[in-house]
């Protein structure tokens, strides 16, 4: 019956070029114009004939049924409310006509310089943060910074002259190269709106261990025995395979010593530290899961071994961002009642077909709130707990290998569940604030370039946000008073000309945390807008009872037992203890404990009764 209905569907679907900006099919004429300007690359999805019993494409097509490019690489963001700009898409003016503040001058203002450690997050929980968010935009924007545009300084990247670091620096101006978009790329004409274009897809799938493209895939990731991905074993310890050549992203690395760059399907687990060790971890641990399967399951084919690995990766990532992470930073009672989670632990189907799989503008960029509470030093410890050294985070860039150098990664990861994040106030680190990107550019303030990126991406002011959010109307800046303290809205008076000219994430930089939780209230709304659409517009979400090759509820349940202290433990180097939750700082509630002592998953729950035992077993 499968390949007849294979066949049906191939013939009532022949169109295998989309438009990648419209999602609609398009002529060989047509990719062929593409090929002559070379765009086909950014501007022309190949999709191959949908079927509605396949699982998860590494690719995100067909996610989609009725719009089958939908939920793939190169593809539109939504916007949660439409863009404003000034004339020709330049970041809009004030109310009254005049230049807004500059964006530095505003970081400076309002976000205070200095270190004070969190007594309740690890560093660890920065990084998944990180690693979440760089499953769904690509390194284009490091890359841009660093290798195609570097020395790019204009008018509105002008340091103040009486900025309290740079007055007698020599240093006047911050490099604040604009994101690509489908006009700059030569998608779609000029003239138009700007839209951003990334490489990955819209949809939470490890696109950093996986790659986007099925063909990058089979190339660099897969080793096609056991269900494996490639792996190299160096020093006992198990990495991704490491790219031979000079040519990779890895500028950093100091050779000779430096060598390690991870050739995957995709270059962005060689990007930042918190992502290149979790990258590192999910591959590893997407060979954890297949080798388990192949125990319990040995009749298994290298495809099924392969296919259902991954699916089980992808939903761990997914529990713990959804049912770990999130709540602790997001309030777990606030998560229940708008709907973003469940408490019962069982199935939940509300995907519809008419919500597109896309990634609302907003919440990638408001992630960046998060530069506030990332810790400068990257701290290293000894599997003891002995405090060794530490190293700027800013310096391991497009650096990976560092980590493969004096047991760095056995102390990085040590280090990733005992240290603590920044804490969360209204202070940022100085090297995040100075030293954004390391040796990579002299003067490099990441928090300036994401208020600049707020404007180039024309989000409306914060008080229209809040409007969507949460129904109330702000005329004036004393209205702010009830979430935003006294003295920060009068910080807001003296650099705003009026209450409507306030900048979004300059806004949320100065809100009070949301009852519940931690994070500022309209962060909150603009991540849960998203987390709830994942969840809707996903027709692969690992919690629906009837997607392709879903989980049973045993499965399910033994999915939802691994916590990221289990998962750390399972692949983190030298981990023999750690505490539970170990987003947390270990405390007299959450002690260390022996990794024997936190729950693991069964996988005798995949066992396949058709199999029959070897003889060796």
């Amino acid at each position: 019956m499968l390949p007849l209905l294979l066949i049906l569907f191939s013939s009532a679907n022949a169109a295998l070029f989309y438009d990648s900006y419209h999602g609609v099919p398009i002529s060989p004429d047509e990719v062929k114009r593409h090929d002559k300007t070379n765009t086909t690359f950014w501007c022309v999805n190949e999709v191959e004939p949908c079927h509605p019993l396949e699982g998860r494409r590494v690719d995100g097509s067909c996610n989609n049924l009725r719009y089958p490019s939908r939920g793939a690489s190169h593809t539109p963001f939504t916007r949660v409310l439409p863009p404003v700009y000034d004339k020709d898409f330049e970041p809009k003016k004030s109310a009254s006509g005049n230049e807004l503040p500059l964006a530095r001058y505003l970081r400076t203002r309002l976000i205070s310089v200095g270190r004070i450690p969190s007594q309740v997050f690890t560093q660890l929980a920065i990084h998944y943060f990180v690693f979440m968010s760089a499953d769904v935009v690509s390194l284009h924007d490091t890359i841009n910074y660093i290798a195609w545009r570097p020395y790019c300084c204009a008018e509105k990247g002008k340091i103040p002259h009486d900025d309290p670091v740079h007055r007698f620096s020599g240093v006047n101006c911050l490099n604040m190269t604009r994101p690509e978009s489908f006009q700059s790329i030569g998608c779609i004409p000029k003239g138009t709106t700007p839209d951003r274009i990334v490489s990955s897809t819209p949809l939470l799938d490890l696109s950093t261990v996986y790659g986007n493209f099925l063909r990058n895939l089979n190339e660099k990731g897969r080793l096609f025995e056991k269900g494996l991905l490639k792996y190299e074993v160096e020093n006992g310890r198990i990495w991704p395979p490491s790219v031979k050549t000079l040519a990779s992203v890895c500028f950093l690395n100091q050779r000779p010593q430096e060598t390690r760059c991870h050739n995957m399907p995709e270059d962005g687990g060689n990007t930042l530290a918190g992502i290149n060790l979790m990258a590192v971890w999910f591959w590893r641990y997407h060979n954890f899961i297949a080798t388990e399967l192949l125990k319990i399951n040995p009749c298994w084919d290298d495809e099924r071994l392969f296919a259902t690995a991954r699916d089980i990766n992808i939903a761990i990532a997914l529990q713990i961002y959804y049912y770990e992470l999130m709540p602790m930073f997001l309030g777990y009672e606030n998560l229940l009642k708008d709907r973003v989670i469940i408490p019962t632990g069982g199935f939940r189907d509300v995907y519809n077909e008419n919500v597109l799989p896309q990634l609302s503008l907003e919440y990638p960029f408001v992630l960046r709130w998060v530069h506030t509470v990332q810790e400068g030093a990257l701290k290293m410890y000894d599997k003891d707990g002995y405090y060794l050294k530490q190293y700027p985070i800013v310096n391991l860039t497009l650096r990976t290998g560092f980590f493969a150098v004096d047991d760095n990664i056995d102390y990085i990861t040590q280090g990733s569940f005992r240290q603590g994040s920044a804490n969360i106030d209204y202070i940022a680190d100085p090297d995040i604030t100075e030293q954004g990107l390391g040796p990579h550019q002299k003067v490099s303030d990441l928090m300036t370039n994401d208020l600049a990126k707020n404007r180039y991406f024309g989000f409306q002011p914060y008080v229209k946000y809040r409007e969507a959010c949460f129904g109330t109307t702000i005329n004036k800046f004393e209205d702010l008073k009830g979430f935003i303290d006294p003295e920060r809205v009068e910080i807001l008076k003296e650099l705003y000309e009026t209450v409507e000219d306030i900048d979004l994430l300059a806004g949320i930089w100065v809100e009070r945390p949301i009852k519940g939780g931690f994070v500022p209230p309209t962060f909150y709304c603009l991540v849960i807008d998203q987390l709830r659409r994942n969840v809707i517009s996903d027709r692969h979400w690992y919690e629906r009872p009837n997607r392709p090759n879903a989980f049973t509820a045993h499965q399910l349940s033994e999915a939802r037992k691994i916590t990221i202290g289990r998962f750390v433990c399972n692949i983190g180097d030298t981990v023999t203890k750690i505490q539970p939750n170990a987003f947390l700082k270990a405390g007299i509630q959450n002690s260390f404990t022996s990794c024997n002592h936190i729950p693991d998953m069964n996988f005798g729950a995949w066992k396949d009764l058709t199999c029959k035992p070897t003889q060796w077993q």
